[in-house]
């Protein structure tokens, strides 16, 4: 009851704020899923961990998404998850989109650099405890009836994550259970969705229990997305014209810096290595209008498959991380380069 009483102070005080300002302060830092629960809400009940696993932590789950192994409660570390890849080598785990409801991927680019974050295939963990459908779109496409057992289900999705995504392993509840603590410690808060003072006091209304639960509910669930779309394309047919925009540079530095650089600079995630060098830009140039698999059209339309005795391979960019413009921009930077 204290605590109710709190937020109700708190909504109160916010309450004077103008509409669609973001909240700040202790109700703006409650996580979603709880003020969803709070206002009898149960859908997100299947995310929660379970504590009750022994070696479950969120900070293991924490070390097995940057270090790709977890730490047990003895200290000891857990066994690699996979050989090639960190979760971190495709997905973020801070906000990325500046509008929770259009993953728009030139807004994201902006939104990377300005807070030099990478711009990466996969979609951000921040929120992930918060929807309920994983894989989407033509995720199908490619892991076939994997996806049937991920779509609406957390756990399934972090083990076909495991083992096809990073060319792993299945994990060991310990680990699943500790990735899903860890999820909870990075799902949305209340204050990263943008509400009116109109919405604000629907939802004080709510949870003073006067009235309106299921409307309150519906309208935070309306402030962002449950899932993240997933759309494969074809790179352009004629490989020479291209996708016939004309590319930005500047941009296209940016998507180097912030993507190809994060995988591919020093072997971090890639056996391919890619530089800042003029003889880099040439050959990346050379091959963009060639249909082989040097061509950034097509490994980033169609990604790459492991090679004999080395399982890394390159995933594909939906057509909401990248843009054709972008790969426009791409191609405009990585040619002023070669030729400069």
């Amino acid at each position: 009851m204290a605590r109710l009483i709190f937020v109700l102070i708190i909504l109160g005080y916010f309450g004077l704020t103008s509409p669609g300002r973001q909240l700040a302060g202790p109700i703006g830092q409650m996580p979603v899923g709880e003020l969803l629960a709070e206002l009898g809400d149960h859908s997100l009940d299947s995310h929660a961990p379970d504590h009750s696993v022994r070696n479950a932590s969120a900070e293991a789950g924490k070390s097995i998404v940057f270090n790709g192994y977890g730490i047990k409660a003895n200290g000891k570390k857990g066994k690699r998850v996979s050989r090639h890849f960190e979760c971190i080598a495709c997905h973020n785990v801070v906000r990325e989109d500046p509008n929770l409801l259009d993953p728009d991927p030139e807004a994201r680019l902006t939104y990377a650099s300005e807070h030099q974050i990478p711009f990466l295939q996969g979609t951000t963990f921040y929120g992930i405890s918060n929807r309920t459908s994983f894989y989407n779109g033509d995720y199908e496409k490619k892991y076939g009836e994997l996806v049937d057992q991920a779509r609406h289900n957390i756990r399934e999705a972090i083990q076909v994550c495991a083992t096809e995504c990073s060319q792993g392993r299945r994990l060991k509840d310990w680990e699943v259970e500790s990735i899903l603590a860890y999820f909870q410690t990075i799902q949305l808060k209340f204050g990263d969705l943008e509400v009116s003072d109109q919405d604000r006091a629907v939802v004080t209304n709510a949870l003073s229990g006067q009235s309106g639960r299921d409307e309150a509910v519906s309208l935070i669930k309306s402030k962002y997305l449950d899932h993240s779309p997933a759309h494969f394309v074809d790179p352009p047919a004629d490989r020479k014209t291209g996708n016939q925009l004309e590319g930005d540079p500047a941009n296209g530095k940016l998507i180097y810096d912030l993507s190809c650089m994060h995988c591919h600079e020093n072997k971090r995630y890639s056996f391919f290595v890619l530089d800042n060098q003029k003889m880099t830009f040439r050959f990346l140039a050379h091959h963009f209008p060639k249909f082989t698999k040097h061509s950034i059209y097509q490994v980033g339309r169609y990604g790459t498959s492991p090679l004999m005795l080395k399982r890394a391979y390159m995933p594909n960019y939906p057509i909401e991380k990248m843009s054709r413009q972008q790969m426009e921009d791409l191609r405009a930077y990585i040619e002023a380069q070669a030729q400069g």
